[in-house]
C-alpha cells in the first residue's frame, strides 16, 4: 500500500508542476492588449489533447502502480527466487534515455519554428525507440535461452509482466510518434505540428519515468530504498 501511495505522490507532484505551467492561475482581466490575443492565448493555454494525455498518464501510472504493489506483496512469500538482470537492460535504459532526451530538443526546435530539426529529431527518437524494443526482446531471449521461463517461478512472470506492459505502452507510443512524423513532412500547420510534438515528449518522458522505477524496482533498489525508510519512521 506504501508502494502505491508513493507512485501516486510522485505522479502527483509532475502533474503540479505541469499544470503550474498552463496558465491556470492566470488573469486576463488584469493583462493588457488586444483582446483578439486573448482570444487565442485562451485556446492555446491548455489544449484538450493535453488535458486527456495527462489523464491517461495518470490512469497508466495508477496500473503500474498496483503491479509493483503486487511485486512486493509476492516476493514475500518462500517461492520467490529473482532471476539475474539481463545487462542488455542497461544498455536498454540508455537508449530509452537518449530517445526522451530527442524529443525534447524536438519540442524545442518545434517552438523556434526549425522544421529541419524537427524532422531529424523524430526520426531520432523513432529510431532509438525501435532499438530500444528489440533490445527488450533480445532480453527476453536471453533469459529463456538461460532456462528463466515466464511459468517457473513468480518472479519470472512479473519480469516478463511488467515489462511487456511497459513494452506495449512504448509500441503505441510509437504509432502516434510515426503520425506526428509523417505530419513533419508532410507540411503540417506549424501550431498542430508542435502540438503534437510536445504530446510526444510528455508521454516519452512518463515512460522514462516508469522505466527507470522498473528498473529499480528489478534490479532490487526500491526494496532496498524502502527498507531504509521504514528504518528511519521507526
Amino acid at each position: 500500500m506504501s508502494v502505491i501511495l508513493v507512485f501516486l505522490l510522485v505522479i502527483a507532484g509532475f502533474a503540479g508542476w505541469w499544470l503550474s505551467h498552463q496558465r491556470l492561475m492566470a488573469k486576463p482581466w488584469l493583462e493588457q492588449g488586444l483582446a483578439s490575443d486573448f482570444v487565442g492565448l485562451d485556446r492555446s493555454a491548455l489544449p484538450t489533447a493535453k488535458i486527456g494525455l495527462g489523464v491517461f498518464l495518470a490512469v497508466v501510472g495508477c496500473l503500474f502502480a498496483l503491479f509493483t504493489s503486487a511485486y512486493f506483496m509476492r516476493m514475500a512469500v518462500s517461492d520467490w527466487q529473482p532471476l539475474p538482470l539481463p545487462r542488455l537492460l542497461w544498455l536498454n535504459t540508455g537508449v530509452l534515455v537518449l530517445s526522451s532526451v530527442a524529443l525534447h530538443c524536438t519540442s524545442v526546435a518545434a517552438r523556434r519554428g526549425q522544421i529541419d530539426t524537427v524532422r531529424l529529431g523524430l526520426a531520432t527518437a523513432g529510431l532509438t525507440t525501435l532499438a530500444f524494443l528489440v533490445g527488450q526482446l533480445m532480453a527476453w531471449r536471453q533469459l529463456t535461452a538461460d532456462g528463466y521461463f515466464l511459468a517457473s517461478n513468480p518472479a519470472n512472470s512479473f519480469f516478463y509482466l511488467i515489462t511487456g506492459m511497459h513494452g506495449l505502452h512504448v509500441l503505441g507510443g510509437l504509432v502516434a510518434l510515426g503520425r506526428t512524423t509523417t505530419s513533419a513532412w508532410a507540411g503540417t500547420r506549424p501550431e498542430r505540428l508542435r502540438l503534437g510534438v510536445e504530446l510526444c515528449a510528455m508521454y516519452w518522458h512518463f515512460l522514462l519515468f516508469v522505466w527507470l522505477a522498473i528498473f529499480a524496482l528489478l534490479a532490487g533498489w526500491a526494496a532496498t530504498f524502502i527498507d531504509i525508510c521504514r528504518q528511519m519512521l521507526t
